[in-house]
């Protein structure tokens, strides 16, 4: 498959793709970018500190990378970024001048893909580089189907962990707030026994649904967690701004209008929230704030289901 059908095939909608292109030389920069224009985002750096900051950042999905700069050469900045669990995964394609053997041995037992050698050919570096995004994207594709609820189509319970873990490292790093809200279906149990588990899974379809269409930032991440219990990610909200998304959440599942009788929320199905808020530190783990924000979805259950609670930890 070409790039587009593998574009086209996740079963998510994917934005464009990025490549980084990192020299200390502008010129050497230009010649690429030209390479590149219309058909990928392209992104630049001159150093390797620039270029390690745009991949925590910005995670591109490939880096053409000179190996002779000031200060970090390519070869510490490759060794950086296999070393970073948020960045192993980018291929990156050393640009060089330097075409003897030795080079190359080394260029791979760091982490490289390829090598593309100054000066360049705008058609070989067009073709190199197409492939190995076909590869990663063949890689993502599989990957993306492997982290998938089967039934809901959302997130699975094994993609939220990896995802939690990289967004709490982010925000860690950055002095970022992080959101997380926990919620499941009220009296779900209930439904099933009066509905059957056919009905039941339809439910929890259309709830994924209602749920995926109120996050708006590609970064925000909503997963089935279990059973009737979903949860969603939220970097760089504030605990006002998640409370507001919650309420959004809690809306959309009422307007499904799903019929539960056995519903103590108005005889249709719905929804109770918990909401847990914190700057990460080193005092504290990923796993404090799920505990958190389950902790108040629990409060929310006692205070009456259909509502929201929240927790802002200092």
């Amino acid at each position: 498959m070409n790039l587009e059908q593998l574009l086209a095939s996740f079963p998510h909608p994917v934005g464009p793709l990025r490549i980084l292109i990192v020299d200390d030389q502008p010129v050497n920069i230009r010649v690429l970018h030209q390479v590149f224009r219309g058909e990928f985002e392209v992104l630049m750096a001159t150093s390797g500190e620039q270029a390690i900051s745009l991949c925590q950042e910005l995670r591109p999905d490939i880096v053409l990378l000179d190996v002779v700069m000031p200060g970090l050469s390519g070869h510490d900045v490759c060794r950086r970024l296999k070393a970073d669990p948020d960045t192993r995964d980018i291929p990156v394609i050393f640009v060089t001048s330097q075409n003897q053997d030795g080079d190359e041995a080394l260029g791979f037992e760091i982490g490289a893909v390829d090598f593309i050698t100054k000066p360049i050919n705008p058609i070989i570096v067009s073709a190199r580089v197409r492939t190995h995004l076909a590869l990663k994207l063949q890689s993502d594709l599989l990957r993306t189907i492997a982290m998938n609820d089967g039934l809901t189509k959302v997130a699975n319970r094994r993609k939220f962990d990896e995802e939690l873990a990289i967004s709490w490292r982010a925000a860690q790093r950055e002095g970022r707030v992080l959101s997380l809200v926990m919620l499941d279906l009220d009296s779900f149990k209930q439904f099933n026994d009066r509905y059957g588990h056919q009905q039941g899974d339809a439910c929890l379809v259309a709830v994924a649904n209602a749920l995926n269409q109120s996050v708006r930032r590609p970064h925000d991440l909503v997963a089935r967690y279990g059973g009737e219990e979903f949860v969603c990610i939220l970097p760089d909200t504030d605990s006002q701004g998640a409370i507001k998304l919650a309420e959004v959440m809690r809306t959309a599942v009422k307007a499904l209008e799903i019929e539960h009788l056995d519903s103590a929320a108005g005889g249709f199905v719905s929804i109770s929230l918990g909401i847990a808020t914190q700057i990460p530190n080193t005092g504290a783990s990923p796993q404090s704030l799920l505990a958190a924000a389950d902790g108040q979805l629990y409060q929310a259950k006692r205070a009456g289901r259909d509502r929201a609670c929240a927790i802002e930890i200092v």
